[in-house]
């Protein structure tokens, strides 16, 4: 009898490991606590999640990871296998003693599963394995029988912004160890306790200061060829990390642990059918479906606790708190795929960030392991709140909600004691003054319509005018947003290619970029480039740029280039889909069966820019089924071109949304009419409420445009 496909059959890990992908090829629960993966041990941009295709050393596993991100953090509790003795010289920095006992490998004899990894080191000969539980990681080493049977365990091991201030480690017994470590990084103060249980006794242990008490390493030898080692962790106490390892399982049956994470991934990719002629094309889809479901990250213990912003313990009442939001990036498709797919979690990560704004008084921007970082730029909690709300999702109090979304943007928070005073941001005065002026104004369209929905009308009318502010920025001569200046003067020596990585009036692109980061009013815009036509020719002119970047100092961000398009950056993912409102679809539909071909395959390098915490992935799941959400709050999802066969996307229990494209191919890209619920749709979005009802949208394709569509 045949058995039943299995999704996870087709997720590769390694996508995104090579290039600029910046993910990690690790072994992670969907949403877990853990996130267990290989460190190369080196600091650098490509190595942000601690592991890059292109390296062939390994200096040890460690049990948290970004996926994704263009600052390096965390890779906290770091182990690694050697089978030879340890020293350790007074004085020798830990990056040299890290260096020291790398070992080598080959990605001949490595592999990855959702919630498995594995991988020879080839100059130890140790065959090293990882999986998890949603709140532990476990490591089974398999030693030669010649040599020491050693697992180190470094606590000063940094990557990227971390440095370690403080750390301990301590012999509870002889099968368990616990510690610290505490240290300074982009999450400004990251607090990490563990516990670590080893399936075997340890004959021997050493503690060094590796140069400094807050580095230390600890080396526990065995005397078996075999051996595991479980670990947990908490932002509170060492006490609470053994409570979290008690949700593991007691035994040691580190099998039947890989098989229940593989099924709880195939679970959640589940919710998710797609049908497709081509397994690659299916391997690149379900790889980004994972990669959208590996952050957040759950933060709060088993009982709740976990650290608050000033270090105080804090406890999650009725629900799971979660970390690392990459807002920026996600508000703009994660988010609203969570909305389609994870309802139950979006009202848990809605109640992580009111938590968050009852701590600090405003919604987090960048959230990282208890931390705000404040990185990039705009309000990015408000919208994804916002959605929620609009969406009718959750139990979180409405008031409260609404109240957390205006008063974060009645704050004079960078830049917004300026654009409420004059209706925009002064160039000379704030940095990146034209890309923050663009998010504040889709952050406030989000409050309107909260207000609006709530029957506030002062604060609707005042927050819609205010969404409009990009008027205020746009210079009709040049045809750009540019920086205005106090006295209300342009910046000059305007080039709209021109960009300067942090130095500029534009946040990681340029003024070709910036000039569409208007989807919560893109009649407004249109109506300013000249009408439709006008609108359309100047989107025909970006993606035509023979030079669409300029500057030497430009964000290596911007990547993933057509013209002067940026797929590999977050602010242009809705460009393509603009064409629609144009009244030319199939323009759309053939930039995106472009960007869906070239720059999402199955290989390390099979994406095109920084996965950035699931968003670079959920353009493509989006895509792929031909809808996408250019303005999240407006809970319609404009069409493009479906790429596979047929979607069903589990909403509900019972309830799927089924997409329909039979003759989707890569030669087959123009949508030739469409159909919702057996119906004609002279339209060219849906709306959430149709798929939540689980309708049916079906496409017939082809080779050649309908110029008639929509109309």
């Amino acid at each position: 009898m045949q058995q039943p496909e299995r999704l996870t059959d087709f997720v590769n890990p390694f996508i995104g490991t090579a290039g600029h992908g910046h993910t990690y090829p690790g072994a992670a629960y969907p949403f877990g606590q853990i996130q267990l993966s290989p460190d190369n041990g080196v600091s650098g941009w490509d190595w942000c999640s601690g592991y890059h295709y292109s390296d062939s050393i390994i200096s040890g596993f460690s049990n948290l990871h970004l996926s994704g991100t263009g600052i390096g953090d965390l890779a906290d509790i770091s182990f690694l296998p050697v089978n030879e003795p340890v020293t350790y010289k007074p004085g020798e920095k830990n990056a040299d003693f890290t260096k020291k006992y790398a070992a080598t490998f080959s990605h001949d004899e490595e592999m990855a599963s959702p919630g498995y990894y594995a991988v020879t080191l080839q100059d130890r000969d140790v065959r090293a394995e990882m999986t998890v539980t949603e709140r532990s990681g476990w490591q089974r080493y398999t030693f030669p029988d010649e040599g020491e049977h050693n697992i180190m365990l470094n606590l000063g091991f940094a990557i990227n912004w971390d440095k370690p201030y403080e750390t301990a480690i301590t012999v509870v017994d002889d099968h368990t160890i616990t510690g610290k470590r505490f240290s300074h990084g982009w999450a400004a103060d990251q607090h990490v306790f563990f516990v670590a249980r080893f399936s075997a006794p340890i004959q021997k242990s050493k503690i060094f200061d590796a140069p400094t008490d807050a580095e230390k390493v600890g080396v526990f030898t065995f005397g078996e060829n075999h051996v595991m080692v479980k670990v947990a962790i908490s932002s509170v106490s060492v006490d609470n990390a053994i409570a979290n390892l008690t949700s593991a399982p007691e035994n040691w049956d580190f099998d039947a642990v890989h098989q229940a994470a593989s099924d709880a991934w195939e679970k959640e990719l589940d919710k998710v059918r797609i049908k497709s002629n081509d397994p690659d094309q299916k391997t690149t889809f379900y790889t980004a479906l994972y990669h959208t479901m590996v952050a957040p990250a759950l933060f709060s213990d088993k009982n709740g606790d976990f650290k608050g912003v000033d270090g105080s313990t804090l406890k999650a009442k009725g629900y799971n708190r979660y970390t690392v939001f990459s807002l920026w990036d996600t508000y703009r498709a994660l988010h609203p795929l969570f909305t389609v797919m994870h309802q139950d979690r979006v009202n848990d990560m809605v109640k992580t960030m009111l938590d968050h704004y009852k701590q600090t008084g405003l919604l987090p921007v960048w959230e990282l392991e208890g931390n705000e970082t404040f990185c990039m730029v705009g309000n990015s909690g408000v919208p994804v709140v916002g959605e929620a709300i609009l969406k009718n999702i959750g139990n979180f109090d409405r008031e409260e909600a609404y109240e957390a979304m205006k008063n974060t943007m009645m704050s004079d928070r960078d830049g917004l004691d300026y654009y409420k005073k004059l209706g925009y941001i002064p160039a000379d005065k704030v940095n990146e003054s034209v890309s923050k002026l663009l998010e504040y104004a889709i952050d406030d369209y989000s409050v309107a319509l909260v207000a609006k929905k709530l029957g506030k009308t002062d604060d609707y009318n005042y927050f819609l005018k205010r969404s409009r502010n990009f008027k205020n920025i746009f210079d009709p001569k040049t045809g750009f947003f540019r920086g205005k200046k106090l006295d209300g003067s342009w910046t000059g020596d305007f080039d709209p290619a021109y960009s300067k990585h942090r130095q500029s009036d534009y946040t990681e692109g340029n003024a070709w970029q910036y000039l569409w980061e208007v989807p919560q009013d893109v009649p407004g815009l249109i109506d300013l480039l000249g009408g439709k036509d006008a609108f359309a020719n100047k989107l025909d002119t970006l993606f035509a740029l023979k030079h669409g970047v300029k500057g030497a100092e430009a964000s290596p961000d911007i990547s993933g280039l057509i013209g002067g398009y940026a797929q590999g950056n977050e602010p242009g993912h809705h460009i393509t889909y603009l064409f629609n409102y144009a009244g030319e679809p199939w323009r759309t539909q053939e930039l995106n069966r472009q960007i869906q071909t070239e720059m999402y395959y199955n290989a390390p390098d099979g994406l095109c820019g920084n996965e950035d915490c699931g968003q670079m992935s959920a353009w493509y799941v989006f895509s792929a089924m031909g809808f996408y959400p250019v303005s999240p709050s407006d809970q319609q999802y404009q069409l493009g071109s479906p790429i596979v066969q047929e979607a069903q996307i589990t909403v509900a229990p019972g309830k799927v949304f089924t997409v329909k494209a039979p003759n989707a191919s890569e030669d087959n890209l123009y949508v030739q009419s469409v159909k919702l619920n057996g119906q004609e749709l002279h339209r060219s979005y849906i709306t959430q409420e149709e798929i939540m009802n689980g309708d049916t949208l079906v496409f017939e394709m082809g080779p050649e445009p309908n110029k008639n569509l929509f109309q």
